[in-house]
């Protein structure tokens, strides 16, 4: 399994967009942005996705999917297949397909985060 080429892929696809958010984390199989959004009271940003190397897969998280499950009514059997919970995908190998509608979702998701004043 080539994990890391998984997450050399998929980080672009959330990176494309960390001047619209915060960047919460951004390290060797660890990349993660929030939203502009902060709780008064913890200090804790609302996030809104990013991806992280596991030690069998490559989670990409996307928030904002579970705020807005409509999202995910035209996403295809195989992008589906891939999900664990309700704001996770799971690769274990690259699948440029996946990858390509992976980043249509993402470029929704800002926008519906923008729409939905957290951006």
């Amino acid at each position: 399994m080539d994990l890391q080429g998984v997450f050399d892929r998929l980080k672009p696809i959330y990176a494309a967009y960390a001047r619209d958010c915060h960047i919460v984390r951004d390290e060797p199989g660890h990349y993660y942005l929030g939203s502009h959004e902060v709780r008064a009271k913890d200090g804790y940003r609302t996030g809104f996705g990013g991806v992280e190397i596991r030690k069998n897969y490559v989670s990409a998280h996307l928030m904002p999917v579970y705020t807005n499950p409509e999202l995910l009514e035209s996403i295809s059997d195989g992008l589906r297949k891939r999900m664990q919970g309700k704001s996770c995908f799971n690769f274990k190998k690259h699948d440029a397909i996946l990858f390509d509608e992976l980043e249509k979702l993402v470029a929704t998701g800002i926008r519906q985060f923008r729409a939905d004043g957290r951006l």
